[in-house]
């Protein structure tokens, strides 16, 4: 549904986007996850038409967003980190304003506006001046702008930047509503956003794309390894070297606590499965088992890993302000 080639954008000698590449399925959720100043905002400019790239190309739904700009915008939806709503409409009659502008038939305006006022929880302000809502109400009426048209393809750029605990999980529950009907980009730099809602990760830092992949294949390629974590009751024992003659088995690290327990960590041979072998260990020396279970990477241990190599590299979109309006 969206292809991006070899995509560049540079501000004079200053590159914010270096030859980045992916591709967003067909009723995809991908998170585009990278630090801030990382290009994210650059490349969502470059993909929904509001800015030019220097070099590269994008096509949304077969249409080039840069020779068929038209028709690549008629089927993206773009949900700017700062909605952009006008402050003395009122609710309804911004997103009916938004429907007329898209090209929405006529006769199927009211019907649509009611439709995509009560998919994204509004219709309870209605008749509310844009300017008078708080931040979630104008993210969500901001995300009515972008559903209004129905579009193949849905542009996120930090959907929850400035939102409440409460307000965060009901965006997130909307957004992962709105995948399968609607490929979605969700560019952001908050990690939970991404486990929770997408299937699969583009991560860009300094303006490359260092991984595209889901979080759980970027684990296991960055780990090299599977880890277990015990927890067994063994007073005064060493539980090291029983554990170490377990066939597979590259590294045992233990760290006895309190009351005589002690917690282990296991690294065996990529795809060996050493669990059956760990607790006959542990019950035939006569320990207690009392925790067995894989250890992962999270998502911020994946993020940290890819995206702190030489941090005293300049930003991705530190671009001076005025050049970047100037090229908009």
């Amino acid at each position: 549904m969206i292809e991006v080639q070899h995509l560049s954008k540079r501000y004079g000698p200053f590159t914010a986007v270096d030859d980045v590449s992916f591709s967003v399925g067909a009723g995809e959720i991908l998170g585009f996850l990278g630090p801030n100043g990382a290009g994210k905002t650059t490349t969502m400019r470059i993909i929904t038409g509001y800015m030019p790239a220097s070099e590269g190309t994008v096509t949304v739904a077969g249409h080039d967003v840069f020779s068929d700009a038209i028709e690549a915008k008629k089927r993206t939806g773009y949900l700017p980190e700062t909605p952009p709503l006008y402050p003395d409409m009122s609710v309804r009659d911004y997103v009916t304003f938004v429907a007329r502008i898209k090209g929405v038939p006529s006769r199927e305006v009211r019907g649509r506006v009611d439709a995509v006022m009560k998919k994204t929880h509004i219709a309870d302000m209605a008749s509310r001046h844009c300017g008078k809502l708080s931040k979630g109400y104008k993210q969500r009426v901001g995300l009515a702008q972008a559903l209004i048209h129905n579009p193949d393809v849905l542009v996120l750029d930090e959907p929850t930047a400035g939102l409440d605990p409460k307000q965060i999980i009901e965006a997130r529950q909307l957004i992962t509503e709105l995948g399968g009907n609607h490929t979605v980009v969700l560019s952001t730099h908050i990690l939970p956003e991404v486990s929770q809602t997408c299937s699969r990760v583009v991560i860009i830092a300094r303006g490359k794309v260092v991984a595209v992949d889901t979080p759980d294949n970027l684990t296991a390629r960055l780990r090299g390894s599977e880890t277990m974590y015990l927890q067994v009751a063994a007073p005064g024992a060493d539980v090291t070297p029983a554990l170490s003659a377990i066939a597979g088995i590259t590294r045992v690290k233990a760290e006895a606590g309190a009351n005589g327990l002690v917690a282990i960590e296991v690294d065996c041979e990529q795809g060996r499965d050493v669990r059956r072998e760990l607790a006959a260990t542990v019950v035939n020396h006569g320990w207690g088992l009392l925790e067995l279970r894989p250890m992962r990477m999270s998502l911020e241990d994946i993020f940290l890993s890819l995206t702190t190599e030489d941090a005293g590299a300049p930003p991705a979109d530190a671009a001076p302000a005025a050049t970047e309006a100037a090229n908009a």
